[in-house]
């Protein structure tokens, strides 16, 4: 039997999910579209994602699985190609949040410690250390990735809500202030797109599927540990962008972009909070590498478990799926081959289409999951039309990260079609 977890350790899991690496990847990325109207940026994401966990709520309560979202996809859809590729898109997503947090882990990490004097060459070495270190520590002992993780959760909301406090505090008089006005705002579009672009920022909350046959008085805790924690997060990153677009000018979050949170920390207090909130960045990455190794692991090995891919992925390489190094492997060639925006586009392109499918699924099953139609239906548009408007933007400006991420997209659907075509050549084959 497998011991029930309450509401904060439930709620502790959508938070450490959301905030692990995205923040500090993503930040200087959102402002660099969003300029002045960055917090409201992430309000339209963390809107997308308040909306989409009440089909994560009703589908939890009604089929209650460690797969989470495999498990939800598979009931709206059966065991089919659609499904098998939208499941298949869901493993590739985390191994393209494995390359953000790996990346953000080799941009942050030469603050503290120069390796060869060569920064760009630093952050890639750097960002292919933590993978393989990360991996190493998965193929050793799963418990010591769940006691990281405790422990990184609370360092990591310390020194962030530190970070708010205290910048707030500082924002008093600031000059950089009236940034935040309207007038310094992007359009309309910009800011939607700038908040879809960090969608990934959010992409977590998700994972309490996983740990719903494990939570204590589902009626009352899955609901709350959903909401509260997308809530909470929310106001979280709100409060983190004021304090940054405040704080700094857009010249120096344009010349730190892919640290700049640990820059932001530095007109209030100097070179202190920028180490401070530089090991706060290394700890949140590692700790999301760390997880999202073990997850991915995790939706391979059930996914093939599903016949969704091949069941070789089933067997094990070193007392571990043998996904564990697939994963691994791929997340490296990602962080040492794209651009951190190609890599945010493509992650919250594969996150949004996931979420519209499981929404989707909520609209379909509205009924055998006792849920309305209207939130899932909203759900479902609002992804649709958040994707759409992410890949028409950023063809234009970042026409790199659109075609890797329709290209992930389309690579998992042909190779599911393939899988699922060889899979019942084979059974005719047999039958003959």
């Amino acid at each position: 039997m497998s011991e029930k977890i309450g509401l904060r350790e439930a709620m502790s899991i959508g938070i450490g999910g959301m905030v692990g690496g995205g923040i500090f990847a993503v930040l200087g990325l959102a402002v660099s579209i969003a300029k002045g109207g960055t917090p409201v940026a992430f309000l339209f994401a963390g809107l997308i994602a308040l909306i989409t966990s009440y089909s994560y709520v009703k589908l939890s309560l009604a089929y209650p699985d460690r797969g989470g979202t495999v498990k939800f996809v598979n009931e709206g859809f059966g065991q089919s190609i659609f499904s098998g590729a939208i499941n298949n898109l869901l493993w590739v997503s985390y191994i393209i949040m494995l390359a953000l947090y790996s990346s953000a882990f080799g941009s942050y990490a030469p603050n503290l410690f120069s390796l060869t004097g060569d920064r760009a060459l630093d952050a890639h070495l750097f960002s292919s250390a933590i993978i393989i270190i990360a991996t190493l520590i998965n193929y050793y002992s799963i418990k010591v990735v769940g006691a990281i993780e405790s422990y990184a959760v609370i360092i990591k909301l310390v020194i962030l809500l530190g970070f708010v406090v205290i910048g707030a505090y500082g924002l008093l008089g600031n000059e950089n202030l009236p940034q935040l006005s309207p007038e310094s705002w992007e359009a309309p579009f910009n800011l939607l797109v700038g908040g879809m672009v960090i969608f990934v920022a959010y992409e977590g909350f998700e994972l309490i599927a996983n740990a719903a046959p494990d939570i204590e008085n589902p009626k009352k805790n899955i609901p709350k540990a959903y909401y509260y924690s997308v809530g909470f997060v929310i106001l979280l990153y709100i409060t983190i962008a004021i304090v940054t677009v405040g704080s700094l000018p857009f010249s120096e979050i344009a010349s730190a972009e892919d640290y700049v949170l640990a820059e932001a920390a530095k007109p209030l207090l100097g070179q202190v909070g920028f180490t401070i909130i530089t090991v706060a960045a290394l700890i949140s990455t590692f700790s999301a590498i760390n997880a999202s190794l073990y997850g991915g692991t995790r939706v391979s090995f059930e996914i093939a478990q599903d016949d969704e891919l091949p069941h070789e992925l089933t067997s094990n390489l070193w007392n571990q799926p043998v996904g564990l190094m697939i994963t691994a492997v791929v997340t490296l060639i990602a962080v040492n081959t794209l651009e951190l925006e190609s890599i945010s586009t493509a992650g919250s392109v594969g996150f949004l289409l996931i979420f519209a499918v499981v929404n989707f699924v909520g609209v379909k099953k509205a009924s055998a999951i006792n849920g309305n139609k209207v939130i899932p239906i909203s759900g479902f548009l609002l992804c649709s039309f958040a994707l759409v408007a992410l890949i028409v933007q950023q063809y234009g400006d970042n026409p790199t990260g659109v075609i890797v991420a329709v290209s992930v997209v389309l690579i998992c659907f042909v190779m599911e079609w393939i899988y699922k075509r060889s899979e019942a050549w084979k059974r005719k084959k047999s039958r003959e």
